[in-house]
């Protein structure tokens, strides 16, 4: 297989950036040197980005030997950010899922012992409302506190500037579990360019924006749009933030969605150019993979 050797670690920047996938196919020259087999991609992937939402498990869970083979590509330095099963999240809405739970524990482990697990993060639906607090409660203080999490919510009233969001704020804070923000202002700014964008504006929320942070790792899902430049003022008003953020010596985790995920490095880059004209002693470059057979072949 060739493996990059001269590149064994992910980026090291201050703070953690990276894609909805690790595999798409439009990456060839971006991502992974043209012609890579998709075997390949991940190692590629984790030396371009430090981090990856692992979206496949919100649908199932690999094997366990499915996640080693992905902790023995990851990059030194990666950290991946699972999603936690749907069939815990929504299906049974955080009961009566004690064994899917410990399955899914298992195979975080594997990733954990191999150093390479970042928060797994908890999305809830649109229904899980602030009623259920108290059972959001009981699940999150029955998982290990060695393990890192992250708790995303979509029901509004979870926003509600009063009672309902402070008490679960304080909730995450006492667990030092982080809030997941999900900003998709820049992909409803205006009416959808393509098709693509029209089919993302169906399936994506519009839960309020918030700034929160209940541990070390705030985390940013955003989407923007399949063109980049419409993503400007969003990412403008997020700078500060992200900047304040590392300087208080917290590490923020960002993921740059886009309704074609094609484009998704790009908004990546985007953010990282932003990053490097405020924090200028760093170095923000995103790593681009060899262009060509000869090239690789200096690698091998």
């Amino acid at each position: 297989m060739n493996q990059p050797r001269e590149i064994l670690s992910s980026p090291k920047w201050p703070l953690s950036v990276g894609a909805p996938v690790w595999a798409c196919d439009g990456w060839a020259g971006v991502v992974y040197p043209s012609k890579t087999p998709r075997s390949e991609w991940l190692a590629w992937y984790t030396r371009t980005f430090n981090t990856v939402e692992g979206n496949s498990t919100f649908y199932a869970v690999p094997s366990e030997s499915t996640f080693r083979g992905w902790a023995e590509q990851a990059a030194e330095g990666f950290e991946f950010c699972f999603k936690f099963p749907k069939r815990i999240s929504h299906d049974s809405m955080l009961q009566d899922c004690d064994e899917e739970v410990r399955e899914f524990l298992s195979r975080l482990r594997v990733i954990a012992q191999a150093d390479r697990l970042g928060p797994t993060f908890l999305q809830l639906g649109p229904q899980f409302g602030p009623d259920r607090l108290p059972v959001l409660a009981r699940f999150l203080r029955r998982l290990p506190r060695e393990l890192p999490w992250a708790v995303e919510l979509r029901h509004h009233d979870w926003f509600d500037s009063g009672d309902q969001e402070a008490r679960v704020n304080e909730l995450l804070r006492d667990l030092q579990i982080d809030k997941v923000t999900f900003d998709s202002r820049p992909l409803f700014q205006s009416p959808p360019e393509d098709a693509i964008e029209e089919k993302s504006q169906v399936r994506k929320p519009q839960t309020p924006v918030r700034q929160t942070v209940t541990g070390q790792r705030p985390m940013l899902r955003i989407v923007g749009r399949n063109r980049i430049e419409l993503t400007q003022s969003f990412l403008d008003q997020w700078l500060p933030i992200l900047v304040g953020w590392v300087e208080a010596g917290l590490r923020p985790i960002v993921f740059t969605h886009t309704p074609d995920d094609r484009l998704a490095p790009r908004f990546a880059e985007l953010l990282l150019a932003k990053l490097a004209g405020e924090m200028p002693g760093v170095d923000f470059t995103l790593p681009r993979p060899p262009q060509s057979p000869e090239q690789l072949s200096l690698l091998d």
